[in-house]
């Protein structure tokens, strides 16, 4: 079971000219729907007076959350190759915008696929490419006295604590990549007195 996924650690640029059409690509490391949505516009903001504001995005390490758009250009010619480039990159977690600025001479159809395409290459050709966990987060609480029970377990297994509250009833939320969960909660569920506290 995959339990990591690729994405950019940072915003990248690349320009991209074609017949004198520029082609302005970003790529952007994004979670959420809303947060492409906020991007894509502070971008049509800021090149107001560009011909085209072309986007795809992909989301969720499953990469099953996915959109692109032409703005305008014949379909297929724009969101479709820059969504094509995060796929073939196994990236996600990541928006491409590509703002082109037409330079008087008309691309045809074939010619605004490859410009897209190469925009977006370029942009992701640009960004560092990162590896990312898929993280199970969880909460449960347990007894004092098990105290030592419960950290040798995270000792062993190295999960990332996230919060830990100790009082007579002690409470601790762990965040482990999903390859190690199953192990984690099977030993945590010897431990007495431990309960699961749903999220």
């Amino acid at each position: 079971m995959e339990d990591t996924f690729k994405t950019i650690s940072d915003i990248s640029k690349a320009i991209y000219t074609e017949k004198r059409s520029k082609f302005i690509a970003y790529a952007i490391p994004v979670s959420t729907v809303e947060e492409v949505k906020m991007t894509v516009d502070k971008y049509r903001k800021e090149y107001y007076d560009s011909r085209h504001v072309c986007w795809a995005y992909m989301l969720g390490a499953d990469r099953d959350n996915f959109r692109s758009n032409d703005d305008g250009e014949p379909s297929g010619t724009a969101g479709k190759p820059i969504l094509g480039q995060i796929n073939s990159n196994d990236l996600t977690d990541i928006l491409v915008v590509v703002i082109r600025y037409f330079g008087g001479i008309k691309l045809g159809t074939s010619g605004l696929i490859v410009a897209y395409r190469e925009a977006a290459a370029e942009a992701i050709a640009e960004s560092e490419i990162i590896e990312k966990t898929v993280d199970c987060i969880f909460a449960f609480a347990f007894e004092y006295p098990f105290m030592n029970d419960v950290m040798k377990i995270v000792k062993d297994l190295e999960p990332t604590i996230v919060k830990q509250e100790y009082d007579m009833d002690c409470l601790m939320i762990l965040s482990i990549r999903k390859g190690k969960y199953k192990e984690l909660v099977s030993k945590l569920e010897k431990v007495e007195s431990l309960r699961f506290i749903e999220e």
